[in-house]
């Protein structure tokens, strides 16, 4: 399998509502599958948005929850499903990216490294302390979360050492800071020469006005689909052996010299 059909859930979240943010959110999931969408990304923490001090009123643990909810939807739609939720982990809250197959099955979990300062992310949730790459049908697939846009040496280490051709993000990133959003995304397409899935949310949540610009970028940097800054829902297919040709066209892997700059 190497074509897939990628829909982008550019949500308006409304903090701390999370029945409405769940029906929208399934609202765009049926949509996508009627599109026959192999896959739907939502944003960052679309259930709740960033009420983190209130975290354990709507933290779940794995496979409860939210949780089950996503998966018995993933299931019911026949749709993959990825997007990030608050979970409860042991005596901590994560920033919890699931990815959830077309059958239901969680297939993988990422907890945000980064943690955005800002937004006071540190004060409550706990750190993620590894990336995570999952094998889907189309290859091995890394996974992000927002504020891990700035850093690439995570979209490095998945496409140099885990092999990835895709690398999906949900994010919610901030509308004043938008056309950094756009142009690190297109950065981190061209510099790893694969495709970059990403959703974000938009609107007013909580005082904060998101950006959206949700976007699939190709290994050539191209955008293939963009959003503008309304709650929208965006289809495009992707062929993931474009990633190859890329790559042979210009072997920026084979021509790394990593002996020539260490890093600390």
């Amino acid at each position: 399998m190497t074509k897939l059909s990628i829909s982008l859930g550019q949500m308006r979240i409304k903090l701390v509502r999370v029945e409405d943010n769940l029906a929208t959110a399934e609202a765009m999931i049926s949509d996508a599958a009627s599109r026959d969408s192999d896959l739907i990304v939502l944003p960052e923490l679309w259930s709740t948005g960033y009420d983190l001090e209130n975290a354990g009123n709507y933290a779940d643990e794995l496979g409860q929850g939210m949780f089950a909810q996503l998966a018995q939807t993933a299931r019911d739609q026949s749709i993959a499903v990825f997007g990030s939720i608050l979970e409860r982990h042991g005596d901590q809250f994560m920033n919890c990216a699931a990815y959830f197959d077309a059958d239901g099955n969680l297939c993988g979990v990422y907890r945000k490294i980064h943690l955005f300062r800002l937004f006071d992310e540190h004060k409550w949730l706990g750190e993620g302390d590894s990336p995570t790459a999952i094998e889907l049908p189309w290859g091995a697939t890394g996974l992000s979360i927002c504020y891990d846009l700035r850093f690439p040496e995570l979209f490095r280490r998945y496409a140099l050492v885990d092999g990835a051709k895709l690398m999906l993000i949900c994010a919610e990133w901030p509308l004043v800071r938008v056309e950094h959003w756009r142009t690190l995304l297109i950065a981190r397409a061209i510099e790893n020469q694969c495709f970059v899935v990403a959703t974000n949310s938009c609107g007013d949540t909580g005082g904060t006005v998101f950006g959206g610009h949700s976007m699939i970028i190709d290994p050539w940097g191209k955008v293939l689909v963009e959003a503008a800054e309304d709650e929208a829902l965006l289809t495009a297919e992707i062929d993931l052996d474009e990633v190859d040709r890329v790559r042979q066209q210009i072997p920026v892997f084979e021509d790394r010299r990593p002996d020539a700059y260490l890093l600390g």
